[in-house]
């Protein structure tokens, strides 16, 4: 489990960049590169980092899903994801 500040983080840089998105397409259309400089850094979308919706973990993220590959493992197996069960040869 993820700490919750590090959760927190995310949840506010998430924020941030979605505030300024639309000023950050100007600025770039614009070519004002030093206007661009002056807004925060967390700003920006590269900062962001994919996290499990259910324990915070940022490895093993599963983009289809939202979640860690651990939850994925524990929710598919218990049959609360639909349309995915365990394969077997």
């Amino acid at each position: 489990m993820a700490k919750e500040s590090m959760k927190a983080r995310e949840v506010k840089r998430a924020r941030m960049v979605a505030k300024y998105a639309a000023k950050r397409e100007k600025l770039k259309a614009e070519g004002d590169y030093r206007a661009l400089q002056a807004i925060p850094r967390n700003a920006s979308p590269v900062r962001l980092h994919n996290r499990c919706k259910i324990t915070g973990r940022p490895k093993g993220y599963m983009r289809q899903f939202g979640i860690s590959r651990i939850q994925f493992r524990e929710m598919a197996s218990k049959g609360l994801i639909p349309g995915v069960k365990k394969t077997s040869w």
